[in-house]
């Protein structure tokens, strides 16, 4: 699919400041062949383990194997990487897991695009190539799928994996997200981010391998997806308040007809209005959907201020010179 952009010499990546972020917790058992694989992959890149609360021997197998090692004290991945995105600066950012499921022999390639094609973020979507149910459990994959197609409802973009946690930044988006999660609803956020500023990303296919054994994912099914789910309405009533608050006035002004139908009815038949109360709280809800209705066009203005803010903020950054990269012999 990229033949037709000029080849990218290796050797040229040494003049890019590349960062490698691992948030962990309690991933002793697979971190040091994380980082050493990483290491392999990208010699001159600086490689960051932030610990998060590990009880374990985290902090011992990453600094054995040569990672930066730094601490966030407060639990959960997107607090975790708020503080990455704050502390470190660098031309391309990598951020992966340190459980040793993503390919990180992969990681050429997505860099590769992400240079290639100017875009600010490349998702590594997971691909299972392995009877292994353990590696990609089916319960994850319908919950994926379905937040997913919810967010592709909502935004109107085409996704295939919303959730997954391999990707590579440029410096322009990483510095430019506001990153407000707490836990692993910062999938969505970032995505989200990119949705709403119209941001240049793609989705390369990447393997997903299963955690060995002794090793426990932290990602809790249901509690974590409901977050998820969560994140996206919010962000959905953030980013696109008109639409929102319209979808609610509709439904409120349904309940009004519904209930004020009956009455009417019978004052046809009667003359007489018998159920007062129906009929004032019919009149009430039916207030409520004006209101709502108004408070989408004038959240709708306020949206758009802060989104054009935002865009500014994301254009402050400039883009990696690709001709630093270029092979211009090709």
């Amino acid at each position: 699919m990229l033949d037709h952009l000029p080849k990218i010499n290796p050797l040229f990546l040494e003049n890019y400041r590349i960062a490698v972020l691992l948030p962990c917790r309690n991933e002793g058992l697979t971190i040091a062949r994380v980082v050493s694989e990483f290491r392999q992959a990208l010699p001159k890149a600086e490689i960051y383990v932030y610990n998060n609360r590990s009880t374990d021997d985290t902090v011992e197998q990453a600094l054995y194997s040569g990672a930066i090692v730094c601490h966030e004290i407060l639990p959960g991945k997107g607090n975790v990487v708020r503080r990455m995105f704050a502390d470190i600066d660098a031309d391309i950012y990598i951020l992966a897991d340190g459980d040793n499921t993503y390919e990180v022999g992969a990681v050429g390639r997505l860099i590769e695009r992400l240079l290639k094609e100017r875009l600010d973020m490349v998702v590594g979507a997971r691909r299972v190539i392995t009877n292994n149910a353990q590696a990609y459990r089916p319960g994850h994959q319908w919950g994926n799928r379905f937040l997913t197609g919810f967010v592709q409802f909502l935004f109107g973009a085409r996704l295939v994996d919303m959730l997954s946690g391999y990707r590579v930044f440029s410096r322009r988006f990483v510095k430019s997200f506001p990153a407000l999660s707490n836990g692993f609803e910062i999938e969505t956020e970032l995505t989200i981010h990119a949705l709403e500023l119209k941001i240049p990303f793609a989705e390369e296919p990447t393997i997903y391998g299963s955690r060995p054994p002794g090793s426990e994912s932290k990602l809790r099914t249901f509690t974590d997806g409901w977050r998820v789910l969560g994140t996206a309405l919010l962000l959905f009533k953030e980013i696109r308040p008109f639409l929102f608050f319209s979808l609610v006035s509709i439904l409120l002004a349904f309940i009004a007809i519904a209930l004020v139908i009956p009455v009417f009815i019978e004052y046809l038949e009667t003359g007489l209005v018998p159920r007062f109360p129906t009929a004032i709280l019919s009149a009430s809800i039916m207030l409520l959907a004006f209101l709502s209705l108004t408070c989408g066009m004038i959240l709708d203005s306020v949206a758009r201020g802060r989104r054009e803010v935002k865009r500014m903020a994301y254009l402050s950054y400039s883009l990696p010179e690709l001709v630093k990269i270029t092979d211009k012999t090709n």
